[in-house]
């Protein structure tokens, strides 16, 4: 009993080591992102807004297929620690194929997309995506060399360029979607260069670690289930424009960015360097243990996560009317519930269950796994959004990544069983409806108030609720949880 209580020690001194290490690099971008939407949705119009959000999901969309499967596939194949000259230059020579295979699909989509705007939209798609490639390579490549701090600061350098040269476009060129985009790929350029020149510094002398037909091998299934993803990604925000146009995209991805920045924030905080950890138990210790990893993996997720949806469903309203303008507030005490909750699901579902395909260099079983959440999302989506627009939208989102969440579940249980904390679980779903229903009974004391304040004091009173409960409920973790953060800050 006690060595499977130190086990566990270590096992969550990883995973908070992970978060503490990336969270505040995330944290600064998606801070980033929202304060970029709370001054584009005030300063253009909501067409070019809706446009603009049209940009980043064909580019994530695409690049999906272009460059994130490769940074997968470095972490696996590459290992940790020194990468070889001879690794670098063979993935780099792929990364400049298949990215000009890239730019032909999303000039092909702009035109179904924004048939209306496709030239601007082509060219905002295909630097987006180009610029994109570029940064994520490099820092996957710091992050092999296990180089956190550079890492950290570089997401802090793109966040802070990406912001200001936005809206330095937004007031000096009045709110063109294009010149907002292009100003935001230049931060990111700017930043990716950077990256590119620090990882180069500390490569060594060698051979590749691994061949073109390997790095395919996992890299041809992961392109392919970015195909079939897009209408588990994507399919609700295209289609709510072609039933009714950006203006109702804008309203949707509004939400959709606001719900998503803190849930994904943590989430993705804890798997950055959780990945490699739980790859490097697999090649060590076999799955068994890296089951067990991903078991603890869930756990830590929920109790951070949980709450913060219960937050988002609890001030929902007042959020809404402290950040977007009055054009984006119809439905928000609706939309923000179904988007949280989707998010949560898509991040179990990628972070944990699929992590297992990874483990087993078996990417192709993704396919199968996001197959079903596709369908689903696209046959609600014809269903559900002409007669509810953005609800219907946010709830053909739900059932997709539900439906995902149980097939890929179900396929990773014949693999590697994740055994699920269910007690952990449940905790930590009774910490986030309390820290909510405080949140909610804190801002309902000020009806008449302003909204600024009414979320001010929610906030307060249900952060206040989440820490008193987990100081009780996990004394051991919240210690060390503090004795790190007193670390991290006297290194800053």
């Amino acid at each position: 009993m006690q060595l499977h209580a130190s086990g566990m020690m270590k096992v969550c001194d990883v995973l908070l080591r992970s978060t503490l290490f990336y969270a505040p690099a995330i944290l600064l971008t998606r801070l980033s992102a929202l304060l970029m939407l709370v001054i584009a949705t005030r300063l253009i119009d909501q067409t070019e807004y809706g446009l603009l959000t049209l940009v980043v999901t064909m580019g994530e969309l695409t690049d999906s297929a272009v460059s994130s499967w490769l940074r997968i596939a470095l972490l696996r194949l590459g290992g940790k620690g020194e990468i070889s000259t001879g690794s670098v230059k063979l993935a780099a020579r792929v990364l400049v194929v298949t990215t000009l295979l890239g730019l032909l699909v999303s000039a092909a989509g702009s035109a179904l997309v924004a048939p209306e705007r496709w030239a601007d939209f082509t060219i905002a798609v295909g630097t987006y995506l180009a610029v994109g490639s570029l940064s994520r390579f490099a820092l996957t490549l710091l992050q092999m060399q296990q180089r956190h701090s550079a890492y950290s600061l570089l997401e802090f350098l793109r966040a802070v360029l990406q912001l200001v040269l936005a809206v330095a476009a937004i007031v000096l060129i009045h709110g063109s979607f294009l010149w907002v985009s292009l100003a935001s790929s230049l931060g990111v350029l700017i930043a990716g260069g950077i990256a590119l020149g620090l990882a180069r510094r500390h490569v060594v002398a060698g051979p590749s670690r691994f061949t073109h037909r390997e790095l395919f091998a996992l890299g041809i299934p992961l392109v392919a289930a970015a195909i079939v993803s897009f209408g588990l990604n994507s399919a609700e925000r295209v289609l709510l424009k072609l039933y009714y146009d950006a203006g109702a995209v804008a309203v949707f991805a509004a939400v959709y960015a606001l719900a998503r920045q803190p849930i994904d924030t943590i989430a993705n905080a804890i798997n950055m360097g959780a990945f490699p950890e739980m790859v490097s138990r697999f090649d060590t210790e076999g799955p068994e243990a890296a089951g067990r990893f991903l078991g603890h993996q869930m756990a830590l997720m929920a109790r951070l996560t949980f709450p913060i949806v219960a937050l988002l469903i609890a001030l929902s309203t007042e959020i809404g009317g402290v950040l977007l303008p009055a054009d984006y507030h119809r439905d928000l005490g609706t939309l923000f519930p179904i988007i949280a909750l989707s998010v949560l699901s898509a991040n179990v579902t990628t972070f944990v269950f699929q992590n297992v395909f990874h483990a087993h260099k078996k990417p192709w079983l993704l396919m199968a796994a996001l197959v079903p959440g596709s369908v689903v999302t696209i046959g609600l989506s014809l269903l559900l959004i002409p007669a509810w627009a953005e609800t219907g939208a946010a709830l053909s989102l739900l059932g997709g990544t539900l439906a995902g969440l149980i097939a890929s579940a179900s396929i990773s249980h014949r693999l590697t069983p994740v055994p699920v904390p269910w007690a952990d679980l449940a905790v930590s779903l009774g910490v986030a409806a309390a820290t909510g229903l405080a949140a909610w009974t804190a801002s309902a004391l000020f009806g008449g108030a302003w909204p600024l304040f009414k979320l001010a004091v929610g906030g307060v009173a249900g952060t206040l609720v989440f820490f008193g409960l987990q100081s009780l409920l996990h004394p051991a973790e919240t210690r060390a949880l503090a004795g790190k953060v007193r670390a991290r800050l006297g290194m800053v």
